[in-house]
């Protein structure tokens, strides 16, 4: 999977969580950068992550992200990175306590929307404070369609 280029000018997308904005409700997005370490970056460059499985949480007054998949470097295999390894976030700390007070105080979810470079060249995550959608219950909808059948049927057999 090569980079995707979209959105403003100069912005490579590495990765997008489009299940994100089907579950939730999205209220205000945040860019934060990342903090890479070794190899990361160039599994980055190459085009390859997955952030459809991630999420993120305040721990100790920072922000960090879970279970974003970085493959590893294949041509560097001495000093490669856990593919799945915790990484911090890098905000205003003005932006970290409102995430934190959201969370918090009504009870949002700190979800991960984009990874890509930015004009710079830097890796960077989109990030949104959204609330849970409520899920459309397929059961009512499930009902009312057999009924539907049964009724037809019972019309058929005694009309």
């Amino acid at each position: 999977m090569a980079p995707k280029r979209g959105g403003p000018p100069g912005r490579t997308i590495i990765s997008d969580n489009r299940k994100a904005r089907f579950n939730f409700e999205i209220e205000e997005t945040f860019e934060a950068g990342i903090e890479l370490k070794g190899t990361e970056v160039k599994a980055l460059r190459n085009g390859k992550a997955n952030i459809a499985e991630s999420y993120a949480a305040e721990h100790k007054g920072e922000i960090w992200i879970y279970n974003v998949y970085i493959p590893e470097y294949t041509q560097g295999n001495r000093f490669n990175h856990e593919p799945r390894r915790p990484r911090k976030l890098l905000m205003h700390k003005r932006e970290i306590h409102k995430l934190a007070g959201a969370v918090q105080k009504e009870g949002k979810t700190i979800v991960p929307l984009k990874l890509y470079f930015n004009e710079q060249g830097r890796a960077k995550l989109e990030v949104a404070l959204a609330k849970g959608k409520k899920l459309h219950d397929k059961r009512e909808t499930e009902k009312k369609r057999d009924w539907q059948r049964e009724k037809s049927r019972l019309m058929k057999a005694h009309g």
